[in-house]
């Protein structure tokens, strides 16, 4: 998963880094608010780590900012000093969805991340996932579409499945080049273009079809769940057009 954690403490980004790191996520670190923010605006990310005092601004502003303006779902953690009940309530009560306190004890954090992880992006189960004509088998990395195999290389199936089990999300183009190639590697832009247009056009993904890739322009893609256009209102719409 795609974390950033915000705090003016080098060492403790350090630390974040390394046993997120340890944990198969891939830490984005910023020691100010106004730095975490900037980037959210063109980036996206699984969680965040929010410390409670920063140079710039507070981490309780920083969440309410986050959620009015930019990511209403996105799973937050807050890491603090701070421990007294009112600081907890108050962490909460401005949008965070949990609240641990440092020292940061590793095995806490990767519960706590864990959890947060979990419950925001449920795991597959094993078995095969369907999302109308399409039905993935992870066990074989095989896709179905309207019950026949289609033909994809490794990544362009890892993409497929990716963007499937994120619809409706607005990821960004290092975000999924992230995901698919990993966070170590150098990818050129045009190889995730070239990936996605090749989905879009091998299965079919367009209205029509229930399901649609669009470009966000400065940030990335998103993939979307639409509503067809059914046969009869084509019909109806068809027979309008000839009596006019």
């Amino acid at each position: 998963m795609r974390i950033a954690a915000v705090d003016d403490d080098t060492l403790q980004l350090e630390l974040f880094t390394h046993a997120l790191g340890a944990m198969g996520h891939a830490c984005h670190t910023f020691a100010t608010g106004a730095a975490l923010l900037k980037s959210l605006r063109r980036e996206t990310y699984d969680l965040l780590i929010v410390d409670w005092q920063l140079p710039d601004t507070s981490g309780p502003d920083i969440v309410r900012q986050v959620r009015q303006q930019l990511a209403p779902q996105l799973p937050i953690l807050f890491v603090t000093h701070r421990q007294e009940e009112a600081d907890i309530v108050e962490g909460l009560a401005c949008g965070a969805d949990d609240f641990m306190t440092k020292p940061v004890r590793v095995a806490e954090l990767g519960a706590r991340v864990g959890a947060l992880l979990r419950r925001a992006y449920p795991p597959a189960t094993g078995g095969p996932l369907e999302f109308g004509r399409y039905r993935f088998l992870p066990e074989t990395h095989e896709l179905l579409m309207d019950g026949q195999p289609v033909a994809l290389k490794a990544r362009e199936y890892e993409l497929a499945l990716f963007l499937f089990q994120n619809l409706g999300r607005l990821l960004s183009r290092d975000h999924l080049r992230e995901a698919i190639w990993g966070h170590s590697a150098e990818v050129i832009s045009r190889s995730l273009d070239t990936h996605i247009s090749r989905l879009r056009t091998v299965l079919d993904l367009r209205p029509a079809s229930g399901f649609a890739i669009t470009s966000v322009y400065g940030v990335g893609y998103r993939f979307e769940a639409v509503k067809p256009l059914d046969a009869p209102q084509e019909a109806l719409a068809h027979d309008n057009n000839d009596n006019d």
